[in-house]
């Protein structure tokens, strides 16, 4: 687990480190640009190559400066250029000024008309919130028109730090060097598209410098982070949980299937799909493991299914550990009786998705609906950008222009887990005083039926024990990386939601082995 801080947290870790720990600034300056030159160094090598300093005045500029001065001293031809006026900068900029001075370093106050192989951004740190105009305008521009290997230090200029916006505009790097701890903005789009590779470089600023206070933020890098439910040598397949798997209308069958193998593929002992009867040949045929219950909508009643349906659907709901509810069964008058029944007859954990969650739009103003969704039962709504905005009360465009706080105020209004489903996924659970922002995955995995396998991914693994919160957070990352060793064989164009669903059966071996190893 790695943190994720806003610009505000990471001020306040600074201030920490330097007042309560002692470490004085200069000392964290040249910490980071120590940091800064042995990633540029191995990413680049040990040419003495002609390299172009762009700083500001905070302390941002004071960075650029001494990552200069050390590339200089190990035989680089370093251009210093200061944006900004001379007399506004920080003291300890001033100071690395002072040093480049003793040194008989120029200080350029405009980009010189040459060519670099490598460019330092340092005009703007975290704490940019403003529009960038005229002349850090101007030098943004001319650093993006370099043909050589732009190095962003802490954050691209022209980024904001906790929302990933373009604050008109920015660096386009292709390596940002960030310190102490990643920032949130950094992994939000736009922003997170100008930093290119990302390298967090400690320099004195951990999590002693807390001082009790975390960050509100936090994602997973690294399959060490995962924790698989437990796997009992005595357990048999209803000890490994019996999911019910509402999927499936008269004219979808695929989202059923690819629903249902997901369950099973997270190591989930039994499952049996509910779903119209003209998908029984289908998923008898790919998923014989499963068992099944149909329904036939030409014998529905006004509201209420036929008698024989009506009595097995409540066995099942009996039967059942956990249920899914959603993928692909449209916003008929069945559907919307089941979801009805689930919430009203049954106690049990849910994760609702698809069509589930816009029903549960059209219903939200029942005056009962917040009682259902309020009665502390374990639920994980997974809505993707349009369904959240049905269920909040907002724009597409509101949300994604709030993902970083809206998720959080839906999961305290409706006491659940949401899973926000987006280029970054955010998981909020109700009351948090922490979220996850998901940075697995990529643009391959916008197709038809993701959606259907990430919500049985995160079943599957809830209904095998998992904590609410855990299951939602564990389930999107691992869905996000069988993503992206979906895409290494299959490219990002050509892969397919099955394609990821095949992966997650190599994925839990190599966490199995982790585990095996004690990581």
């Amino acid at each position: 687990m790695e943190f994720l801080v806003t610009q505000t947290e990471m001020q306040q870790y600074d201030k920490n480190t330097i007042e309560c720990l002692k470490i004085p600034s200069i000392v964290l300056m040249e910490r980071a640009a120590l940091v800064t030159v042995e990633q540029i160094r191995k990413e680049m090598g040990d040419t003495p190559y002609r390299v172009l300093v762009v700083a500001g005045c905070g302390n941002n500029g004071g960075d650029g400066f001494a990552i200069g001065r050390l590339l200089m001293l190990q035989g680089c031809q370093v251009d210093y250029v200061l944006i900004g006026n001379k007399d506004k900068c920080s003291k300890e900029t001033a100071l690395q000024l002072e040093i480049l001075a003793g040194y008989g370093c120029v200080l350029y106050d405009r980009i010189p008309e040459a060519e670099y192989d490598i460019v330092i951004d340092a005009i703007f740190g975290i704490g940019l919130s403003r529009e960038v105009e005229g002349i850090y305008k101007d030098a943004i521009e001319k650093i993006n028109e370099q043909n050589g290997y732009i190095c962003s230090v802490d954050i691209p200029s022209g980024v904001h730090a906790d929302s990933g916006k373009i604050l008109g505009c920015a660096v386009r790097a292709d390596l940002t060097v960030t310190y102490g701890f990643r920032k949130l903005g950094e992994y939000l789009y736009p922003g997170a598209a100008c930093c290119g590779k990302i390298i967090c470089g400690q320099m004195g600023i951990d999590e002693y410098s807390f001082l009790e206070r975390k960050p509100h933020w936090y994602t997973y890098t690294s399959l060490e982070d995962v924790k698989l439910p437990v796997r009992k040598p005595n357990g048999n397949k209803g000890t490994f949980g019996k999911v019910l798997v509402i999927a499936g209308c008269d004219t979808i069958c695929g989202a059923a299937i690819l629903a249902g193998r997901s369950v099973f593929r997270m190591g989930v002992g039994m499952v049996k799909i509910i779903t119209s009867w003209k998908n029984r040949d289908a998923i008898q045929q790919t998923m014989p493991e499963a068992m099944l219950n149909v329904y036939d909508t030409t014998l529905w009643q006004e509201k209420e299914p036929d008698t024989g349906f009506a009595e097995s659907f409540r066995k099942d709901l009996e039967w059942a550990d956990c249920i899914l509810i959603g993928p692909g069964i449209g916003k008929e008058k069945e559907t919307a009786w089941m979801l009805d029944c689930c919430l009203r007859e049954s106690s049990l954990p849910i994760v609702i998705d698809a069509d589930g969650l816009n029903l549960l739009t059209e219903r939200k103003s029942e005056a009962d609906l917040g009682r259902m969704l309020s009665t502390g039962r374990q639920m994980i709504l997974t809505p993707h950008l349009k369904e959240f905005a049905g269920l909040y009360g907002c724009s597409t465009e509101e949300v994604l222009e709030n993902i970083t706080v809206y998720p959080q105020k839906l999961a305290d209004k409706l006491n659940c887990v949401v899973v926000c489903k987006d280029a970054r996924t955010v998981v909020a659970h109700a009351e948090g005083d922490q979220c996850y922002l998901n940075i697995s995955g990529n643009a391959g995995m916008a197709t038809a039926g993701s959606g259907d396998v990430l919500a049985g991914v995160i079943t599957g693994l809830l209904a095998q024990g998992m904590e609410l919160k855990e299951a939602a957070v564990t389930g999107t990352y691992l869905h996000g990386v069988a993503g992206d060793m979906a895409s290494k064989i299959h490219g990002e164009h050509s892969m397919m939601a099955a394609d990821m669903i095949e992966q997650m059966q190599e994925l839990l071996k190599i966490c199995e082995s982790c585990e095996d190893r004690s990581c």
